[in-house]
């Protein structure tokens, strides 16, 4: 199934639809949304992503992070894409946007209207393989210094957004 992003200007007004690969190639502006999941300890949960996505396989990421459909909320495509990936339900609460654009690599570009959203989760993921390989909480101080010794097993995104979501909080 072909798989369309929401083009939009910066005022995050609806320009139409195209192919997500083809979105991704021509670097255009699009509404996505990432999830942040933290557990009682504060810790954030990772994803890694699973091998066989066309774009960043293997690398670890925020929880979720994915696009809205034509006529979808930002808040229900988050609620979506936690059951999709990680089989979980969550509370969630957005606490800014952005737009960002960064390379991944082969060509691709990730040029987003970002909204970030925040929840809580303990345990108990049922991870569609298909997206996910699999998931780890890690503490803040951990994340930094991983993230500094080992730039390359990040997405490209969750770093950009990781520094954003530090200035907000």
């Amino acid at each position: 199934m072909e798989e369309f992003v929401v083009l939009v200007n910066p005022e995050d007004e609806v320009l139409g639809l195209m192919e997500k690969q083809q979105a991704h190639i021509n670097g255009l502006l699009h509404r996505a949304f990432s999830v942040f999941l933290f557990n009682s300890k504060g810790e954030m949960l990772l994803q890694k992503r699973a091998s066989g996505k066309y774009h960043s396989p293997n690398q670890w990421t925020n929880a979720v992070c994915s696009h809205p459909r034509n006529g979808e909320t930002y808040q229900e495509a988050a609620v979506r894409r936690l059951k999709e990936e990680l089989g979980i339900e969550a509370e969630l609460s957005e606490k800014f946007n952005f737009i960002y654009k960064a390379d991944v690599g082969g060509g691709l570009w990730e040029h987003e209207l970002d909204h970030v959203f925040v929840g809580n989760h303990e345990a108990d993921f049922n991870l569609n393989k298909e997206e996910v390989e699999e998931v780890r909480f890690i503490s803040m101080e951990d994340l930094d210094k991983e993230i500094s010794e080992y730039p390359e097993h990040f997405t490209e995104w969750f770093k950009i957004i990781l520094e954003e979501y530090k200035h907000h909080f």
